[in-house]
């Protein structure tokens, strides 16, 4: 896939993990912190599917980011919003790009999963997403063209908070990958360490 200047990453990280107790973008799956570890997975050598990795989150997130990482924190106007902040925040940066939108609750996903999932996008389309088995979006395992930033600040006007709302009244392209367990999203501490231990067998395996 050839990479395209005008696609940006975002790695989102924000909210509260009020049910993983912990600040899920920071736990670690792969040797290094979730948010790095997707950040650097979308610029992978040698075949990157970003211009540009961002790590989006909330205002007291921000500090605890590294350096060597681009940062893109939630606008005031729209914090405490949920996960449509993160893309808000984006398109009123960003509003000449495509954004690849990817959560740190989802271990599994790997550098060919997202790779199949844009090579499957047809050029007319809003937005896609990967649908899992309860006939359900997954918004932050998505792709947004540059298209949909107004759209979304008028839905957001209008009272809208829920991506899965959006994708579903602007028709997004369904994504059902082969392999479904790229689509678990890991949120309590249970699901933590039963992911820990099925990716450490996988590494074994290999």
């Amino acid at each position: 896939m050839k990479i395209r200047d005008d696609l940006y990453g975002l790695v989102v990280c924000g909210g509260q993990s009020t049910r993983m107790g912990s600040d899920k973008g920071f736990l670690v799956y792969h040797e290094k912190p979730q948010c790095y570890h997707l950040a650097d997975l979308l610029l992978e050598d040698p075949n990157p599917l970003c211009f540009k990795a961002l790590i989006s989150c909330n205002d007291k997130q921000t500090a605890l980011i590294s350096k060597d990482y681009s940062v893109l924190t939630d606008l005031p106007e729209y914090q405490n919003s949920g996960p449509i902040a993160s893309l808000l925040t984006a398109f009123a940066t960003f509003s000449n790009v495509d954004f690849l939108v990817i959560g740190c609750d989802y271990p599994f996903m790997q550098h060919s999963d997202l790779l199949v999932f844009l090579e499957s996008i047809q050029e007319d389309s809003l937005a896609a997403a990967f649908y899992n088995h309860n006939n359900k979006y997954e918004p932050l395992l998505a792709w947004y063209s540059k298209n949909t930033g107004r759209l979304l600040k008028t839905f957001y006007e209008n009272g809208g908070k829920s991506l899965q709302h959006f994708l579903k009244e602007n028709s997004a392209r369904k994504h059902r990958p082969d392999n479904k367990e790229v689509m678990t999203s890991v949120d309590t501490p249970e699901a933590f360490i039963s992911a820990k231990a099925i990716l450490a067998n996988q590494k074994t395996n290999r």
